[in-house]
């Protein structure tokens, strides 16, 4: 046993009896007496002649698999260091399988739905081939290659092939028979297998009908065909009465057919996931302690490892550069194409690309944790939500089908009792049609399948949406209150200013200011330090420091007791500012933010900061307005330096100096008005807002908490995401209506037509096999009217 410290910095130990030195011995080899530890998989392996070994840095090492041979020669470092056993006590989570149409249906095999019958599907999109795919393709060939000779047989006279009276009526009747059997009672297994089990679970889906279809049409011909005199006289000729194998068979043929078109078409709708997911590498160069380098399997990186990111490769996980420099393109997380410079102690994200310069890192989040992971992650949860709008589409669908089947019955009673002769023929047609026609499939995809493909759509663009009902209510937002600083502004504000009052000197105050600032986490606490910094001037220690939400800092500096933040704060202390009140306001009408500080409860003197203003605000300002958003700005901000920044940006309204509870109070006071609000923002502060606006928008680079309380999340930080985001939801909310009115209006026009009510006027009956096609064709239109969200200009 050796010990280590692994790429980590934690101590780890591992077996070196993987290896083995060569012997000259064979004899001690051929009789098998000598044994090696598999440094995979760490099972016990018999030396022997033929046993499967490598050899690495003078040691030959022997494998119970060609498998755990291949993983150790892509990685021998990986395996002999210990870092092995730190990947297998992870508990990797189990893939899950959930419904396209009932998320709420979570199973960790594959399967179908009780609910709807549709098969399972991944959670997170994967490349493998869907099963039910290759399975529902290879019946979908079988039954066509039996329904084009059944055609021929049943149609061959229409079109002046006699094929019945070249080898007689009886024995036509039984080939249709051989034909369609193994069509029916194999080939659509599948559709009886789910048509029980939705009679099982009391859910009736369209497998209900499509099984009711099917087998009546079968089972009539079954009596038709052996069981002739139990018919009326006037159904029989020559011996036979009138089936309907070929409509059976080719019914079946075409809803597989639909079926496959559908599934090839939802498999696209995770295509973007999928490209998400391709933006991480297969492997990562890892840079050893002897300072030699190689490619190892990105699943073997650790946090701690070092890497090397070379010109043209992509950032293998999320980490720090601690050596060199480069441009990175970041669009997948931005939108934006412009490269980003960056240097010795930057953060990097797995997945974007560098364009020149080489450089090593140090990996700091790998696996689940790197911000890709949670993009897809993300991505992944709002496929699997549902909107509101949908709640209307799944009343109906709970009456659909017992409707559809009395429906099915009441057209068959009406054409026997009162329909031509042979009544009982157009009976069975008018019926099956219906129950074919009827399928609730198209009303049951038209919300999730836009989501799906808006969620996908949006993430590429940097726009991540937590959940269908966010994307919903983002489309009805009428009114949008933003943050200041973060949101507005770049979020890194540099000091200024720098005003004295009392005996203290500049750099004194600076270093007041900046001891209480160690303890903080807010920008402007950074932009102090960076001035401290510049100017060489230490940031002494303070204790006893207590942050006060929304107004400053309190603490003790070098023994005495030090106070840091805005004026409502030095209200509440009772410290004079009197003196300070001009050029405070000739600070803040600069758009400058203005901190008093305070030692032993007298002022000594104020720091001012500037937050620039992105350069990209002004045109999304101006673009939402345009889309008829009215903009509030909410900020704990002086109220003067806050409208000097909306003036210039165009701000229809400013709410100054509030707190986090101010904020939530705000949307609160807009809601009782009547507006439907967005709030966007990037801090701890925004938090409660964001839960409490319809809309929570978080910059991407801001607080954790605020991302979690957000239902949309911009990636790239920045307020012109809002308007492809608004843009997104608007598409898609209009793509969710168009679906819902098309399915909606297709069964409500195809059941009536299907039952026969064009008969009396035009003499039209539809067939079972068209009402067939078109059932499968309503799916695969509503799925392909959601992909045109694929294509949309955000």
């Amino acid at each position: 046993m050796s010990e280590q410290k692994n790429a980590s910095g934690k101590t780890v130990h591992h077996c070196c009896g993987g290896g083995h030195q060569k012997s000259n011995d064979a004899s001690d080899s051929d009789r098998g007496g000598d044994k090696a530890i598999d440094p995979v998989c760490g099972m016990s392996v018999t030396i022997k002649p033929d046993a499967r070994s490598t050899d690495y840095q003078g040691r030959t090492y022997y494998f119970c698999s060609d498998g755990c041979r291949s993983k150790f020669q892509a990685d021998p470092y990986f395996y002999l260091s210990g870092n092995a056993d730190i990947v297998k006590g992870r508990v990797k989570p189990g893939v899950q399988y959930t419904c396209p149409m009932d998320p709420e249906i979570v199973r960790n095999e594959p399967g179908t739905c009780p609910i709807c019958g549709m098969a399972l599907e991944p959670m997170v999109p994967s490349d493998e081939p869907s099963e039910e795919l290759v399975d529902f393709r290879r019946r979908m060939w079988i039954s066509a290659a039996a329904a084009v000779p059944l055609l021929i047989l049943s149609m061959g006279p229409m079109v002046g092939i006699p094929v019945r009276e070249w080898i007689g009526e009886r024995i036509a009747v039984y080939l249709e028979f051989l034909l369609a059997t193994p069509v029916v009672l194999w080939a659509a297994q599948p559709f009886f297998r789910r048509g029980i089990d939705s009679l099982r679970n009391a859910s009736p889906n369209m497998w209900t009908l499509i099984m009711l279809g099917v087998g009546a049409a079968y089972l009539y011909s079954l009596v038709a065909t052996f069981l002739p005199g139990v018919l009326p006289e006037q159904y029989r000729e020559g011996g036979t009465a009138g089936t309907y194998f070929e409509a059976a068979v080719v019914i079946v043929a075409l809803i597989f057919l639909g079926q496959v078109l559908e599934l090839r078409a939802r498999e696209r709708t995770g295509d973007a996931i999928r490209a998400l997911m391709d933006l991480a590498p297969k492997t990562a160069r890892r840079i050893l302690p002897d300072n030699s380098e190689y490619d190892a399997p990105l699943d073997n990186i650790l946090e701690g490892d070092l890497l090397r990111v070379r010109p043209g490769e992509s950032v293998p996980v999320d980490g720090e550069i601690i050596e060199g420099h480069s441009s990175i393109d970041e669009s997948m997380m931005t939108g934006e194409a412009v490269p980003v410079e960056k240097v010795e102690g930057d953060s990097v994200t797995g997945g974007t690309i560098n364009k020149t310069g080489t450089f090593a890192m140090r990996a700091s989040k790998v696996g689940s944790d790197t911000v890709l992971s949670q993009i897809v992650d993300m991505v992944s949860a709002a496929r699997r939500s549902k909107a509101p709008i949908q709640g209307l589409a799944d009343k109906v669908a709970a009456v659909f089908v017992p409707t559809v089947v009395a429906a099915a019955v009441l057209a068959f009673l009406i054409w026997l009792f009162v329909g031509p002769s042979p009544s009982l023929v157009f009976a069975m047609a008018a019926a099956v049609s219906v129950l074919i026609i009827a399928c609730p499939c198209a009303l049951g995809l038209a919300t999730p399948i836009s989501i799906t493909t808006a969620a996908g759509r949006g993430a590429q663009e940097g726009v991540l949406v937590k959940d269908a009902e966010a994307l919903e209510r983002m489309a009805a937002v009428d009114t949008l209150i933003v943050d200041k600083t973060g949101t507005l502004t770049s979020g890194k504000p540099k000091l200024t200013d720098i005003v004295v009052f009392g005996e203290h000197s500049e750099n004194e105050l600076l270093s007041v200011a900046a001891g209480l600032e160690r303890g903080s986490e807010h920008p402007l606490a950074e932009a102090i330090l960076d001035g401290a910094a510049a100017r060489d001037i230490d940031a002494p220690a303070a204790s006893d420091f207590e942050a006060v939400t929304g107004k400053g800092v309190i603490g003790t500096v070098e023994g005495r007791r030090a106070t840091l933040g805005n004026k409502a704060l030095m209200a509440d202390l009772g410290i004079g500012i009197d003196v300070a009140e001009a050029a405070a306001d000739a600070l803040r009408a600069d758009g400058k933010t203005v901190m008093f500080v305070a030692s032993d409860n007298q002022l000594a003197g104020l720091v001012a900061v500037a937050d620039p203003v992105k350069a990209s605000t002004g045109d999304a300002i101006d673009e939402l307005h345009r889309q008829g958003l009215r903009i509030i700005m909410a900020t704990g901000d002086d109220e003067r330096t806050a409208r000097a920044v909306a003036k210039k940006l165009g701000i229809d309204e400013v709410r100054a100096g509030v707190l986090p509870a101010d904020k939530k109070a705000l949307v609160e006071e807009l809601h009782e008005a009547g507006a439907r609000v967005a709030m966007a923002g990037d801090g701890v502060n925004d938090a409660p807002a964001l839960a409490a606006a319809d809309v929570g928008i978080a910059m991407g680079t801001g607080a954790d908490v605020a991302v979690e309380s957000a239902g949309i999340t911009l990636l790239g930080g920045d307020l012109a995401g809002i308007v492809p985001a608004r843009r997104l939801a608007l598409a898609t909310i209009r793509n969710i209506k168009q679906n819902l009115f098309f399915a909606f209006f297709y069964n409500a026009a195809g059941v009536p037509i299907a039952a026969g009510i064009l008969y009396p006027i035009f003499g039209i009956v539809l067939s079972p096999m068209i009402a067939a096609a078109a059932m499968s064709l309503s799916s695969v239109s509503v799925i392909t009217n959601a992909l045109r969200l694929r294509r949309i200009d955000l």
